[in-house]
């Protein structure tokens, strides 16, 4: 069955940079539009950034563009998001998703 498993968040300061990794399995990951979505503390789910299966389209939330940027190896059936610049308004458990399925997520928490 479909399995996503989030990993890389953790504790950073402002302005720093982490970088998240979800690992895919269970269906053919290289034909599928994969997103990152997140839920900060008491809030509802907030799309973060999209990626076409061959990785050549990305999109991504005004509130993150410039700053996040999604990947993909379809070799490794895994799925990255590189985090820079990070703010404290960006602490939140973040997601990878396919078709609304959603792994158990990563905590992110960006705090002095």
């Amino acid at each position: 069955q479909v399995q996503l498993v989030e990993s890389g968040g953790g504790l950073v300061q402002p302005g720093g940079s982490l970088r998240l990794s979800c690992a895919a399995s269970g269906f053919s990951f290289g034909v599928y539009r994969m997103t990152w979505v997140r839920q900060a503390p008491g809030k509802g789910l907030e799309w973060v950034a999209d990626i076409d299966p061959s990785g050549d389209s990305t999109y991504y939330a005004n509130s993150v563009k410039g700053r996040f940027t999604i990947s993909r190896d379809n070799a490794k059936n895994a799925l990255y998001l590189q985090m820079n610049s990070l703010k404290p308004e960006d602490t939140a458990v973040y997601y990878c998703s396919r078709d609304g399925r959603r792994g158990q997520g990563t905590e992110v928490t960006v705090s002095s």
